[in-house]
C-alpha cells in the first residue's frame, strides 16, 4: 500500500500527540498527598523523599528553672521552717506543696527562699491535687464554716481550701486546707501576689535545672 508524505506527517503527529497525552497521564496528579500515602512512598522508596530536619525541643522560662534549693539538713519537722530571700533577684512566684512530704515550698525566680512543714487535710476532708492560683488574701479572716481564726488567709478554691497560718503540731490535720506555722505564713503572705500558683502534688520531685512549671 502506498502512503504519501501529507499521511506519514499526520501520523507522525499523531504519534507524538498521543506520547505527550500518555506523559500527562502518567505526572504525579498536582494536589496534596495524604499522610498514609506519603507513609508508604517512604518506606518503599526513601532516596525520594527530602530528609525532615528535626524540631528542638522549646526551652522552659528561665524563671522557672530551679536554681537554687535551700540547704536543709534532714526532714523538716512539725513547727520548723526556713527562709532565706537575701540577694534573690525579683521574679514569679511559685508556691509547691507536695502531700507525701508535707512540706510547701516558696519559689522566687527559680529559687527557693521559703520552706516548712505544713497540716494538712484527712481522708474525710482531703488536701486537693493540682494546680491553684491565689484568688483572695486576707490578713485577719475568720472561717465561716469552723468559725476558726486564720490568719495570713489566702484561698485557693470557692469552697473554703486556703493557706492559713496555724499551729503545726504532731497529731493535728485541716479540713483540706495547708496550714503554716504564723511568722512563715506571714512571709508567704508579704511575698505572693493574687494570681500567683500553688502546685499541689503527691511525691513529686524536682531538681536543679527543673522547670517548676508546665510539667
Amino acid at each position: 500500500m502506498k502512503i504519501n508524505g501529507a499521511v506519514v506527517l499526520a501520523l507522525a503527529t499523531l504519534g507524538l500527540v498521543g506520547a505527550g497525552a500518555a506523559m500527562q497521564m502518567a505526572a504525579p496528579p498536582d494536589r496534596p498527598v495524604s499522610p498514609r500515602a506519603a507513609v508508604a512512598a517512604q518506606r518503599t522508596t526513601p532516596e525520594s523523599l527530602p530528609a525532615t530536619a528535626a524540631v528542638p525541643a522549646p526551652k522552659p522560662d528561665e524563671r522557672f528553672v530551679i536554681k537554687r534549693i535551700l540547704p536543709i539538713s534532714g526532714p523538716i519537722k512539725y513547727g520548723e521552717w526556713h527562709w532565706d530571700d537575701a540577694n534573690v533577684p525579683e521574679g514569679p512566684i511559685v508556691v509547691t506543696v507536695d502531700l507525701d512530704a508535707r512540706v510547701i515550698s516558696v519559689f522566687r525566680n527559680g529559687y527557693e527562699i521559703g520552706a516548712s512543714a505544713v497540716l494538712l487535710g484527712t481522708q474525710e476532708k482531703p488536701t486537693p491535687i493540682g494546680v491553684f492560683p491565689i484568688m483572695g488574701k486576707e490578713r485577719h479572716h475568720t472561717s465561716n464554716l469552723y468559725d476558726a481564726p486564720m490568719p495570713y488567709m489566702q484561698r485557693l478554691t470557692n469552697d473554703g481550701i486556703t493557706l492559713h497560718a496555724t499551729k503545726v503540731e504532731w497529731g493535728y490535720a485541716s479540713h483540706g486546707c495547708i496550714g503554716m506555722p504564723e511568722d512563715f505564713a506571714k512571709k508567704v503572705f508579704e511575698t505572693t501576689h493574687v494570681g500567683d500558683k500553688v502546685y499541689i502534688t503527691r511525691g513529686k520531685t524536682a531538681g536543679l535545672g527543673d522547670s517548676l512549671v508546665g510539667t
